[in-house]
C-alpha cells in the first residue's frame, strides 16, 4: 500500500506504462508531458523504448529527460497524430476537467495534447477537487500586454493575479497565476480567457477534458473515464 506522495507517483506512473502498451507500436509516437509524475512515467517507459518509434515533449525538460533514456524525441512539426498523451495536472475534477501549469508548460501541454488522439491524467489523489479553483490558474501571456490582461482578468472575477518571479517560459514568455474565479463553468471560462489580447495560452483544460484519468490512492490506481 503506497502512503506517501512520492510512492503514488511512482505507482501512478507505473500504472500509465501498463495502461498504454496497447499503443506502443513500431510506427507509434507518443506524447509526453511534464512534471514530476511526468519525470517518473518517462523513467518507467523508456523500459520500453524499443517498442515505439519516438516521443514528443511539451518541455525542454521532458525531452532532455527523454533523450537522455535514449528515447528519440520529434519536433511537433514533424507529427501529424498520436495515439496518446500522457501527462499529469495540478487539480482534476470529475468531469476530467483540469488546471494544469504550475510547472510553467502549459501552452506546449494544450498544443501537444490537442495532437494525440487520447489524453492519460496521471496524478495523486491529492489533485482530485469537485470543483477546480484552489490552485490558481496559470496563464502564459505576452509580456507587453501584462498589465491589460490582468485588468480584464479582475473584470471577470479574479480576486488576485500575479506575476510568477523571474520565471520566463519556454516560448520566452511571463506567466501569470489568477485566483479567486467562481468556477461554476470552467469551460465558458477558459473560453472568456482565451479571447483576451495578449493570452497565449490558459492554463483551464476543460474545452477539451482528459479521455481518462489514472489517480494513484493509499489502496491501488484507480481508473476514471467519462
Amino acid at each position: 500500500m503506497a502512503n506517501n506522495v512520492d510512492q503514488l507517483k511512482q505507482q501512478v506512473a507505473l500504472a500509465a506504462v501498463k495502461y498504454i502498451q496497447p499503443y506502443l507500436k513500431p510506427d507509434a509516437i507518443i506524447g509526453v508531458g511534464t512534471g514530476s509524475t511526468a519525470d517518473l512515467f518517462i523513467d518507467a517507459l523508456s523500459q520500453h523504448k524499443q517498442q515505439f518509434k519516438a516521443a514528443v515533449a511539451s518541455s525542454k525538460r521532458s525531452a532532455e529527460r527523454l533523450r537522455q533514456h535514449g528515447i528519440t524525441v520529434l519536433d511537433l512539426n514533424q507529427v501529424e497524430t498520436m495515439p496518446v498523451y500522457v501527462d499529469g495536472a495540478d487539480e482534476i475534477n470529475p468531469q476530467l476537467q483540469m488546471i494544469k501549469g504550475g510547472g510553467g508548460a502549459l501552452t506546449q501541454e494544450k498544443i501537444v495534447a490537442s495532437v494525440a488522439e487520447h489524453f492519460v491524467c496521471i496524478a495523486d489523489h491529492s489533485k482530485w477537487v469537485e470543483t477546480l479553483g484552489a490552485f490558481k490558474i496559470p496563464l502564459e501571456v505576452i509580456d507587453s500586454a501584462k498589465q491589460a490582461v490582468i485588468r480584464q482578468l479582475q473584470h471577470l472575477g479574479a480576486s488576485q493575479v500575479t506575476e510568477r518571479a523571474g520565471f520566463i517560459s519556454d516560448n520566452g514568455h511571463p506567466i501569470l497565476d489568477a485566483a479567486g474565479f467562481a468556477l461554476t463553468d470552467a469551460r465558458e471560462l477558459e473560453q472568456a480567457i482565451n479571447q483576451i489580447p495578449g493570452v497565449v495560452c490558459c492554463g483551464l483544460f476543460a474545452q477539451k477534458p482528459a479521455s481518462v484519468l489514472l489517480l494513484a490512492k493509499p489502496d491501488g490506481v484507480q481508473t476514471i473515464s467519462l
